[in-house]
């Protein structure tokens, strides 16, 4: 792991290969860059790999923030602006994938590429979410309800990554359990379902969100590929049918019905065998 400055915080980073593109590979809510520890040798003998840890997660460093998107937003900026990246192919997935396509958006013309998977496209209703994920959901963005099963239960730790991946070893739990041994270090946790735009709210997140679908549907000379997983995460068959009729320069793959939404997990060598065929698209 190598460490940088950002913000007045620090964030972790894997950086490994070389070549003349460079891959950002964003994780989502709650691993890390260890996710990537299978993708990341597949794609390093021919380009530039870098997989940060979110700030606040992982083995960066958790400052006195509310960990909103925006916040999110603003130190990934950062994070690839102090590491010298300026045109990066982005992958991600879960929240890394829309804070890549917030970036995108926000940097017109120098993306060079986007993988995504299991991640929120656009804005979403309650009705559109995964019917067996809404319980839990309403509960966690419930005052009080929320902080005991995210902070104290430490839910997406000890349930849910077992429940979406029932592969994961327990080795690889302890990876991502590490940087949460308080209640108080497992803030970010909580933070991300809070900002999931749902009917709307919040409104901010909406609005980026919003933003992002018009350069989705804009950009057809920007490859990206959309790789689906289990239908019972976020890519549902109507999310799948949206952004076919929608995104611009979409290629849509499928990892298996049986990959779990922390899909890198699941299916590393499939993942990597995507981002390489997008690499190959661009112009």
């Amino acid at each position: 792991m190598h460490t940088i400055e950002v913000l007045e915080s620090e964030m972790s980073y894997k950086e490994e290969g070389g070549g003349p593109e460079t891959v950002v590979l964003l994780h989502g809510n709650p691993t890390s860059s260890h996710i990537w520890r299978k993708v990341t040798p597949r794609l390093s003998g021919s380009a530039r790999v870098v997989a940060p840890d979110l700030i606040g997660m992982g083995d960066s460093g958790k400052p006195d923030i509310a960990y909103s998107f925006a916040e999110h937003a603003e130190y990934l900026e950062a994070f690839l602006d102090a590491v010298g990246i300026d045109r990066p192919v982005l992958v991600g997935y879960d929240w890394g994938g829309s804070l890549a396509m917030d970036w995108a958006a926000r940097h017109p013309g120098r993306a060079r590429g986007l993988v995504v998977m299991e991640t929120f496209l656009r804005p979403m209703t309650w009705a559109e979410y995964p019917a067996g994920a809404v319980e839990f959901f309403k509960t966690l963005r419930t005052p009080g309800a929320g902080e005991r099963m995210a902070l104290e239960e430490n839910w997406f730790i000890e349930q849910a990554l077992r429940a979406t991946n029932p592969g994961i070893t327990e080795a690889d739990l302890d990876v991502y359990r590490s940087p949460y041994p308080t209640p108080g270090s497992r803030r970010p946790l909580l933070a991300w379902p809070r900002q999931i735009p749902l009917d709307g709210t919040p409104a901010e997140v909406a609005e980026r969100f919003e933003v992002y679908v018009k350069w989705l549907v804009s950009t057809p000379e920007i490859p990206k590929t959309l790789l689906t997983a289990s239908p019972h995460g976020l890519g549902s068959p109507e999310m799948i049918a949206w952004a076919r009729e929608n995104i611009a320069g979409l290629e849509i793959a499928s990892l298996g019905e049986e990959v779990g939404h922390h899909a890198p997990e699941d299916a590393p060598e499939a993942i990597a065998e995507a981002v390489a065929k997008l690499i190959g698209r661009i112009g």
